[in-house]
């Protein structure tokens, strides 16, 4: 691809789209545009008002375009499965991912790049989980985007759109939303954490090692068509993540051991055995393929990543 390649960030004023788009303008090796759902950017190179939706059209916001980042989606918040959250999913991951994509190939977008997750492949591993792995996705959010990536998979062999598939795990930095916000949260409490018997071990990313993935994959030759997975290259236990996000915020961990039946139980009993999956399983990523194909190493460790969330001890 030219140096100067074009390229559509969607979802361009949420958390990772963001800090995406602002890299990329900082880049002179491409021109930039983005998308947004809402209309409160001032900035005339995002097209706002621009819903993942089956019905959609894109016309403008793809002239010209060489590459598309798509980073637009319904999140990962739901507290419980329903079939009204089902429909959305559907809509806005699925159906209207496809339909942003048969437009992209319409209008001569030579490679799609889509952000999908981990959860693909399931919620936890016994060992390190590899791209050539057989899929396991569980709950609405994690099934809506394997259904995606197919049907990326299948516009891609009818029209020669290349696709791009990054499936990262949970994502931190500044202002991050979601299960990294509730654990800073947990930590600002003061309050004593049961989770100190926990020893799992978790592939997480920094926001920063993420833009660098994508960056990678807008242009290397060797990433079309093939799904890479994303992590910062260095496990974490739980314990571990919120003592080294204490001490980022200058703040005392307070995480006290708990025998893990004892805490599982109690969580279970309040309906949150999603969540002590989540805070008691392993879910490690195994990066040396992408490595290896792209040529690509995460540009900041675990520690350096989450100094840069916190300025003066505070939330940034």
């Amino acid at each position: 691809m030219e140096n100067r390649a074009s390229v559509l960030v969607t979802g361009a004023t949420g958390f990772v789209g963001r800090n995406l788009y602002k890299h990329l303008m900082n880049c002179c090796a491409f021109k930039v545009r983005g998308t947004a759902r809402s209309s409160g950017s001032n900035d005339p190179s995002i097209f706002c008002g621009m819903a993942i939706k089956s019905d959609s059209d894109w016309t403008e916001a793809l002239k010209g375009v060489d590459v598309v980042v798509h980073v637009a989606a319904k999140a990962h918040i739901e507290l419980s499965d329903s079939s009204d959250q089902l429909e959305e999913f559907q809509e806005v991951n699925v159906t209207g991912t496809v339909n942003l994509a048969e437009q992209a190939a319409q209008a001569g977008v030579k490679r799609f790049i889509f952000i999908s997750s981990i959860g693909v492949n399931g919620q936890k591993s016994h060992q390190p989980i590899k791209a050539s792995d057989s899929v396991a996705p569980s709950g609405y959010y994690a099934k809506s985007k394997w259904e995606a990536e197919q049907g990326l998979v299948q516009i891609s062999k009818t029209t020669g759109l290349e696709i791009v598939i990054i499936r990262p795990p949970l994502v931190y930095g500044p202002g991050a939303p979601g299960n990294f916000g509730r654990l800073v949260r947990l930590v600002e409490s003061g309050l004593p954490i049961p989770l100190g018997a926990v020893r799992n071990k978790r592939t997480i990313i920094g926001i920063d090692n993420l833009v660098s993935l994508i960056e990678a994959c807008i242009d290397h030759p060797s990433a079309g068509n093939k799904v890479f997975l994303a992590g910062d290259g260095d496990d974490v236990s739980t314990p571990e993540l919120l003592r080294l996000v204490a001490r980022a915020m200058g703040k005392p961990s307070r995480v006290i051991p708990v025998p893990l039946w004892l805490l599982r139980l109690a969580l279970m009993l309040i309906g949150k055995r999603n969540v002590a999956d989540k805070l008691t399983d392993s879910l490690q990523i195994d990066i040396s393929s992408t490595r290896e194909v792209l040529g690509w190493s995460p540009v900041v460790t675990v520690n350096d990543g989450l100094r840069r969330c916190f300025i003066d001890g505070e939330v940034t």
